[in-house]
Formats: C-alpha cells, sequence, structure tokens
C-alpha cells in the first residue's frame, strides 16, 4: 500500500491532477486511487486546489525542513538580504503550489515604504512577475492552461525565456512593480522564483533595467547550492 501512495504523490510532482487523472497516471484502480488521495489528504500529504484538484500537501515541505534536508530554504536566507542590501527592495522566495505560489522565504526593507510579503503568504499564479517565472518553463499544456485568466500571455512568457527574467509593473496590485528570475532544481527544472518587489515610483516602470542583473545572479546562486547538494547522489 505504501508503494501505491507513493505512486500517488510522484503523479502529484507533474502538477495538479483530477482523480482520473490520476488514475492515469498511476494505473491503479479508481477506488483505490480515490481512498489513497483521501488518506493523504487527511495527514496534509496531499491538498486540493481551487478547482478541487489533488495537489502536493504542505506537510511535504514541513517534513523536509524539519529534517533540515530543505537546502535551498536555509541557504535562501543570507542570498535574499544580499539581494536587499544590494537593490534597497524587499526580496522574496516564492515556489509554486498548484494554482498558486506561497512565498517560503523574504528578506525585508528594514525602514520606508515597503511592498511587504510576509513568509506564507499565498499569491495568484495569474499575476506578478514571480508567476511568470514559475510558469514560463513549463511543459506546452501546463502552461497553456495557467494563462487562462492570466494578466500576462504567452508572448510575455516567450520574452522571459528569452531573457531569463520577468518584470512587472501594477499587474499583480497598483503601483506595485517586480523582477523575478529562476532557481532551477536537478535536471534543470525550475523549482522556485527569487523576487525583489517595491512601489513603481520607487523602482521604476522598467525595474528589470535597474535590478534584472542582481535578481539573476541571487537565483543562480541558489541553482548552485542545489547543485551541490544534488552531487553526491549521482
Amino acid at each position: 500500500m505504501l508503494d501505491k501512495a507513493a505512486a500517488v504523490l510522484a503523479a502529484l510532482e507533474a502538477g495538479p491532477a483530477t482523480l482520473a487523472q490520476l488514475v492515469a497516471a498511476t494505473g491503479l484502480a479508481r477506488p483505490t486511487v480515490h481512498r489513497l488521495a483521501v488518506a493523504l489528504e487527511h495527514h496534509r500529504l496531499v491538498g486540493r486546489d481551487m478547482q478541487g484538484r489533488f495537489v502536493l500537501g504542505p506537510r511535504l515541505s514541513e517534513l523536509a525542513a524539519a529534517a533540515g534536508e530543505d537546502r535551498l530554504l536555509v541557504a535562501a536566507g543570507p542570498v535574499l538580504a544580499a539581494l536587499r542590501d544590494h537593490s534597497g527592495e524587499s526580496a522574496q522566495l516564492f515556489r509554486r503550489q498548484g494554482d498558486q505560489r506561497v512565498c517560503v522565504a523574504a528578506a525585508e526593507r528594514p525602514m520606508g515604504l515597503r511592498d511587504s510579503i510576509p513568509v506564507g503568504a499565498v499569491l495568484s499564479m495569474t499575476a506578478g512577475s514571480a508567476a511568470q517565472v514559475l510558469l514560463a518553463w513549463e511543459e506546452p499544456e501546463r502552461m497553456h492552461r495557467g494563462l487562462i485568466g492570466a494578466k500576462f500571455t504567452a508572448t510575455m512568457l516567450a520574452a522571459v525565456r528569452r531573457h531569463g527574467w520577468a518584470q512587472s509593473v501594477a499587474e499583480r496590485e497598483p503601483g506595485a512593480a517586480s523582477v523575478s528570475a529562476p532557481v532551477r532544481g536537478p535536471g534543470g527544472r525550475v523549482v522556485a522564483a527569487v523576487s525583489i518587489s517595491g512601489p513603481v515610483e520607487r523602482i521604476s516602470k522598467q525595474p528589470g533595467h535597474l535590478h534584472a542583473a542582481a535578481v539573476v545572479a541571487a537565483a543562480n546562486r541558489l541553482t548552485e547550492v542545489l547543485r551541490k547538494a544534488d552531487e553526491p547522489r549521482r
């Protein structure tokens, strides 16, 4: 039964899935998949998105952090603090969770006007530079599903892939702007987005021109941490 539960969790690594999609992905009987998914949901290893689809649950991140294995979060603190000090803007690290993104680490400006996004904040995947980054390198089918209702377009995501970073101005919230870049895990898969954010009057209407290089460098440092962590397994 443990192997079957692991198969359900593995299937959800690809993104949100309906019961029918889990049945197809695992090859298990529908009653078995339903029973396992509900049991995993009870233990918060599986959750539901706004459409009622199954997604990986928050307990997995909690277990990883408790075991000291979440190297990305351990490394993010000093990297985000350095990015904040260099740019003068608040810095965040986002991970995708189903149809949303979660701020899992942050370094706030110590004083003055700021666009505060606290750790644990859940934001939409339909607006903002971090959402663009987390969606831009997805498989085509999943990317196009994510564009439904989004404030950005497929053409904009193509530009994100070409440049290696994204910017947004008043996309998620009036008066706010941000710049984001991808953090890549084993195999080059985008696993998180590093961002800076602030008011448009300070960060400008072209924030990428001012801050993209620093944001990309910070994201690359975290990518390197994950690459080194993966080396002993090879």
